[in-house]
């Protein structure tokens, strides 16, 4: 029996979840022909059949997540024969998208209190230590600490696992919570002065490359194994975007050498084509500086997150009416808030302050 493997799909993917199997036990398939439908961090690819013979069994149901090198179909052949895991034809990459996402560290256990006993206990009940809620002496957990956690678990039901977007979406959260030296500082634009027509997001992007000009560092990525920093000359900014199956960051290029409807058409398409899951998947990848415009939905100010390589996001909070001072006097105008989050391991606190010192004095210009 020749036992076909999960292939390497590229770009450091080491997994990939079963989305629809083409063929089943007792088909005889010819080489090239689709097999199965996998979902990665990146994209949902067609894995053809390596070589034409009959399937014995599939390895996994839709749903189920695999690894590379795992087995994933067994074909007839010569007992003991086995396949590297090569995909002989052609890996069709299919045009439901998802977010990019590095390989996630590994939960720390680290400081967990409990006895052998107690752990034991925890793995017959499938109950993570890490959720329960010690009582004992200098934190330590009890078995009551784990039986009352099962019997919670078994109150609310199964767990729901994240799949695609959010698996992508949680495993980029979780690396840069772990890697980031994360600071934020926040202020106010004035825009009263703006055109009842003005395109928000539009004056965003245009303010944001006017901060990286000014600061051309936080327009960077960072390399944590060499404490090295590449400061980048093009802008391309990922563009945060909400959606039913998670955040997807799409990426809008060349953002301070374009045109301004040009820029416009191509922020339309980006933004549908995220929602309706469509974006190619080497646009979701090489941003440089990322943009989030939270306050089309709610929120004021935030802690938006910066994900490696880049060393910075820029959040732009929900536009409202507050008095100010205006020429020594009192005025209701329209503020803008903001939230600048960067990585302090690559960008001081005073390369922050003047790169949001020029994205405010470019939105408080009138046009």
């Amino acid at each position: 029996m020749k036992i076909f493997k999960l292939p390497d799909l590229g770009e450091g993917l080491q997994e990939a979840e079963i989305v629809k199997w083409h063929v089943a036990a007792g088909d005889e398939v010819k080489t090239d022909q689709p097999m199965v439908s996998v979902e990665t961090a990146k994209a949902v690819v067609d894995i053809p059949a390596p070589y034409t013979g009959k399937i014995v069994k599939l390895y996994g149901k839709p749903g189920d997540i695999a690894h590379i090198g795992a087995p994933l179909v067994a074909f007839e052949g010569e007992a003991g024969a086995a396949d590297a895991g090569t995909v002989v034809g052609k890996v069709e990459v299919g045009q439901k998208v998802v977010a990019e996402a590095p390989a996630a560290p590994s939960p720390a256990t680290a400081g967990i209190k409990a006895t052998p006993a107690v752990r034991a206990l925890a793995r017959k009940l499938n109950v993570d230590l890490a959720m329960v809620t010690p009582t004992g002496a200098d934190g330590l957990i009890t078995a009551a600490d784990v039986q009352r956690a099962a019997r919670i678990l078994a109150e609310i039901g199964p767990i729901e696992l994240m799949r695609g977007v959010r698996r992508a979406m949680a495993q980029n959260m979780e690396l840069a919570t772990a890697e980031v030296a994360s600071a934020t500082i926040m202020d106010d634009a004035d825009i009263d002065s703006w055109p009842a027509d003005t395109n928000t997001m539009m004056r965003l992007i245009r303010a944001l490359v006017t901060g990286c000009r000014a600061e051309p560092s936080l327009n960077a990525w960072y390399d944590s194994e060499k404490i090295g920093r590449w400061v980048l000359k093009k802008v391309d900014i990922g563009i945060a975007v909400d959606t039913p199956d998670g955040l997807l960051v799409p990426v809008l290029r060349d953002c301070g050498g374009r045109k301004p409807d040009e820029l416009k058409r191509a922020l339309a398409k980006l933004v549908a084509d995220a929602r309706a899951r469509k974006v190619p998947p080497e646009e979701l990848r090489a941003n440089t500086i990322t943009l989030s415009n939270y306050g089309s939905i709610a929120g004021r100010y935030a802690s938006p997150v910066v994900l490696p390589p880049t060393v910075a996001i820029l959040g732009a909070g929900r536009i409202s009416k507050q008095v100010v001072v205006a020429n020594d006097k009192p005025a209701v105008h329209r503020l803008l808030p903001l939230s600048l989050t960067f990585d302090h391991r690559a960008v001081t606190g005073g390369e922050a302050g003047r790169f949001l010192n020029a994205v405010i004095a470019d939105l408080q210009r009138p046009g």
